[in-house]
């Protein structure tokens, strides 16, 4: 099957194949959910979550859908409604339901024995609700103009103890087979997101840490979220990094494209499992959508507040071909504009391109102990200038110097003595540095220490 010869030829390749795992819902139009509402009696009914109307014929209670209104839609048939944390053409499945484990396990299984390295489960937090269907909280901080499901508080909805229980069911089955790896989508603050690694560390392997796509953009938050974070992380938790993906705006349009090289930076010498999002590695930005054009059901429902995601999920831009390469016919979303210059094409035999920038970051960090295996030390976070070592006994240092501005910087460090490995233009390899660190505008810089550096503690 196709399938079969992608596994094979990522293999072949020295490559891992994650599969995306959605687990907290399935479509309206699944055999399991046509058999639920098929009756009430149907074996299947308790396969997913259905409740009485409340006295006045309304939802059963004040839960609310991430993409506009109840979370709760009526099934005229049987009089009942059903429950969807998403689109009412998602409906969520009830994981307090043992068979409901078993499909899904089943499902695992059935991946990893074709050979799939693993997966990244979607909205993973999501996947228990309370038991009593408590209604959610309001939410003090809500005001007009906000996400219409933050006017509540997802108390009831969301990351509940129990459902680490879950998870750790997830895991087993994972851990039945060699070198597989589970990742789990959350978005829930550091404190909260580090209790998903689980007991013991036999909760997910990475819990997707996307802190980075909400943090201001200046070296003293930046500086302030990687110790917070360090600092949470549960004893043996493996750290990870995540610069963009499919539901926030792109780095280039978040930063702009000349600091999007510095984050390029800043994620591959962090400690820990970075993740880039595709296109990223070229530079892409947001893409505009036309009204016409819009696909996305979040922005169809909840229009006008920015919420839509289409415009950072365009086609990739393979080259200046008809549909930027990427297909023979008209994609589902349009190109960006400038995708005649902005492609794998054009960048590849540029030395100084965005994606030859991307190679070079990951064939240095691949090189280097201490920037796969080393621990963070942060050395200054002032003005514009952000300053850390990576360093691990035997191996070597290396000082990351990240200059978040648009004008030229320079910091004084009496017993600094090293080497420049990369700049983020691409052209200073091998410059000798000593005693004082001099960055351009938009610039970033990894400096291999000599043995006798001394740096500031």
């Amino acid at each position: 099957a196709d399938f079969d010869r992608l596994v094979a030829a990522v293999h072949e390749r020295g490559m891992k194949l994650l599969l995306d795992l959605v687990p907290n819902h399935t479509s309206d139009a699944h055999p399991w959910f046509q058999e639920a509402r098929a009756s009430r009696e149907n074996p299947k009914r308790d396969w997913y979550i259905w409740r009485d109307p409340a006295p006045d014929g309304g939802p059963p209670n004040n839960w609310l859908s991430e993409f506009g209104g109840s979370a709760w839609a009526f099934d005229a048939a049987s009089g009942q409604y059903y429950y969807h944390a998403f689109l009412d053409r998602q409906p969520d499945l009830n994981w307090r339901n043992p068979q409901v484990v078993a499909a899904i396990h089943d499902v695992m299984r059935t991946w990893m024995r074709r050979g799939v390295d693993g997966f990244r489960v979607d909205v993973i937090w999501h996947l228990m609700k309370d038991l009593e269907f408590r209604d959610n909280p309001e939410n003090p901080a809500f005001a007009t103009g906000m996400n219409p499901y933050a006017r509540l508080q997802p108390l009831h909805t969301t990351d509940l103890s129990e459902v680490q229980d879950v998870i750790a069911g997830l895991r087993a089955v994972v851990d039945e087979f060699p070198e597989r790896l589970l990742i789990g989508e959350i978005y829930l603050p550091v404190a909260r997101l580090v209790a998903y690694y689980g007991a013991e560390l036999k909760g997910v392997h990475l819990p997707f840490n996307f802190a980075l796509l909400e943090t201001p953009w200046n070296a003293r938050a930046l500086d302030r979220l990687i110790a917070d974070y360090e600092a949470a992380l549960p004893a043996g938790g493996w750290p990870n990094w995540v610069l963009g993906n499919h539901d926030r705006p792109r780095i280039a349009s978040r930063v702009g494209p000349d600091q999007a090289r510095v984050a390029a930076m800043l994620l591959l010498t962090l400690r820990g499992t970075p993740t880039l999002y595709y296109g990223d590695e070229i530079g892409m930005a947001n893409v505009p959508i036309p009204p016409e054009r819009v696909q996305d059901p979040y922005e169809k429902n909840v229009p006008g507040l920015g919420l839509g995601r289409d415009g950072v999920r365009t086609p990739m831009q393979w080259d200046d071909g008809p549909f930027a390469g990427f297909s023979t016919v008209e994609p589902w979303l349009p190109l960006a504009a400038d995708f005649p210059e902005v492609n794998v094409a054009a960048q590849r035999g540029n030395g100084h391109s965005m994606l030859t920038l991307v190679r070079r970051l990951i064939e240095v960090r691949r090189g280097r102990a201490e920037l796969m295996l080393g621990a963070y030390h942060a050395l200054a976070a002032q003005g514009d200038l952000l300053l850390y070592v990576r360093a691990l006994d035997g191996a070597g240092r290396v000082l990351v110097a990240l200059n978040l501005g648009a004008e030229p910087l320079a910091a004084t460090l009496p017993g600094l003595a090293g080497e420049v490995l990369l700049s983020t233009f691409c052209d200073r390899e091998e410059e000798r540095i000593s005693g004082e660190i001099a960055l351009r505008a938009n610039e970033g810089l990894m400096v291999a220490l000599a043995d006798g550096a001394v740096l500031p503690a």
